[in-house]
């Protein structure tokens, strides 16, 4: 449990980590290889234990080292993953490619994760079968056998991200070049895509496509995960719920291109340096009209907290959420603290109030928790929020960060968790 005695501004500067969804796919992409893989500026998030758990029990051998994580060879990869670490978490699954790619075989179930929506792995499963993929579906399990991995042309009728490193993962393995037509552009499918390069593939983007010539072997490589541009952003968010200054370092800029617009059009200052972001809240927030969208479009992993910042906005905003039909749990528990939001199918109408109060409230998913944390650091009182596990799938840190800027929060244990 996070408890939280909101209606404090924010000041001073935050480092951000590496980014979980770029650290993720590089960790299974180490799948690919019986040579090391050293990855730098991985953050000890629960995901990446899980992640790291599961690329252990296919035959790796893993170990921090100077702040890296050194992923080796131990035995030969086996075909199929336990079902009770690919339950937990959405991106396990693209082991599959890796797998098959390597084995020729592969047995793997039916991912679990956060409850947002339903996500469903189809374009997975067109995009490996495009590549010679035999894939059956059996129960919970995805059965897939290939005699070896062929490169094709594959186009995705949205331009998912994991499905995307999934091509990528599996392409850089097949014979000939794989070519991916309306891929997911999201900086941290691009940074897969350097990494494997690093280990030999060949990863070339243009306009609407990306390609991957594959090799027989990969090699090993030294990587440097990307900055999280979502917890950069939902600090950023968060001084904008409560006012002060605060500077994110660390960061890629361009990554929080939507994100800065909008700031800009709530009437923030923002100002940006070569690796750091820096806004300055001066008077209550201007409402805003906002869609999700793919990259380069504003990010559904920020549309929670941006929502709870808008719940003290002049006005009334308009945010519609386009990628996932299930991300609207933070808005009961908003509604509990005082906000004034009504849904209309996929957009919420925020009117925003003069204050908000604390009081018990309880996350349904990562991105749900982080706007109850922005909102119970703007609200007057006390607010207590519950089922705070979520939070350490993704932010590294996140009390101990929140408390440099002047925050008043700590952390409890939770009978509940």
């Amino acid at each position: 449990m996070i408890l939280i005695r909101g209606g404090r501004p924010l000041r001073g500067e935050v480092p951000i980590s590496g980014a979980k969804n770029a650290a993720l796919p590089a960790i299974f992409a180490s799948l690919l290889t019986s040579e090391p893989v050293r990855l730098e500026n991985v953050p000890r998030l629960a995901d990446v234990e899980t992640a790291l758990q599961l690329v252990q029990a296919l035959g790796k051998r893993v170990r921090w080292e100077a702040g890296a994580v050194v992923i080796e060879q131990q035995a030969p990869p086996t075909a199929s993953p336990p079902a009770e670490l690919v339950g937990r978490m959405r991106a396990s699954f693209l082991c599959l490619g890796p797998i098959l790619a390597r084995r020729g075989q592969a047995r793997v179930p039916l991912p679990g994760g956060c409850a947002i929506g339903a996500r469903p792995v189809d374009l997975h499963l067109k995009g490996l079968a495009r590549l010679g993929a035999d894939l059956r579906l059996r129960e919970r399990w995805v059965e897939a056998k290939a005699a070896g991995l062929r490169g094709g042309e594959v186009y995705l009728d949205y331009p998912s991200v994991g499905a995307t490193e999934q091509l990528l993962l599996a392409g850089a393995l097949a014979e000939g070049e794989t070519v991916i037509l309306n891929p997911a552009r999201e900086p941290e499918v691009e940074d897969l895509g350097r990494l494997l390069s690093a280990m030999g593939a060949e990863v070339s983007w243009g306009e609407k496509v990306v390609r991957v010539r594959g090799r027989a072997e990969l090699g090993g490589a030294r990587h440097r995960v990307i900055p999280d541009r979502i917890e950069a952003g939902t600090y950023l968010l968060a001084a904008a719920a409560c006012g002060g200054t605060v500077r994110v370092r660390g960061v890629v800029p361009q990554h929080l291109g939507a994100l800065l617009v909008k700031l800009r059009e709530a009437a923030l200052e923002v100002e940006r340096g070569r690796d750091w972001v820096e806004v300055v809240v001066k008077d209550r927030l201007q409402a805003l009209t906002v869609e999700t969208r793919p990259h380069p479009g504003f990010p559904t992993d920020l549309q929670p907290p941006l929502v709870s910042a808008l719940t003290l906005a002049r006005g009334e905003s308009v945010v519609r959420e386009t990628v996932f039909e299930n991300r609207f749990g933070h808005v009961p528990e908003l509604v509990r603290l005082g906000a004034e939001i009504r849904r209309q199918g996929q957009t919420l109408l925020v009117q925003g109030v003069e204050r908000l109060v604390g009081t018990r409230v309880a996350a349904s998913d990562l991105r749900a928790g982080a706007a109850l944390v922005v909102a119970g650091l703007a609200a007057h009182g006390c607010t207590q929020v519950e089922r705070a596990w979520h939070l350490r799938r993704g932010y590294q840190g996140l009390v101990e960060k929140l408390r440099g800027l002047g925050a008043e929060i700590w952390e409890e244990a939770d009978c509940r968790e």
